[in-house]
């Protein structure tokens, strides 16, 4: 019910085939041709930065609840 209230309130939804390319023409041309691939180097830096940090939280998890184990054995 909210949602459908926040929709038609805020006109909010995603957007079809042709906002898509208007998206992606503003997003051309404010950053340029040659900034663009610097861009979506550091996209993909930040993203497997994420992916690592969260790798290493999870082994840390894992390897507390096998210590947690075996000192219950």
């Amino acid at each position: 019910m909210f949602a459908s209230l926040l929709k038609s309130t805020l006109l909010l939804s995603m957007p079809g085939g042709s906002e898509w390319l208007l998206v992606l023409l503003a997003f051309l041309l404010f950053f340029g041709g040659k900034k663009i691939p610097e861009l979506m180097r550091g996209v993909g830096r930040g993203i497997r930065e994420f992916n690592d940090a969260k790798n290493n939280v999870k082994t840390e998890i894992e390897e507390g609840m096998k210590e947690k184990d075996s000192k219950e054995s």
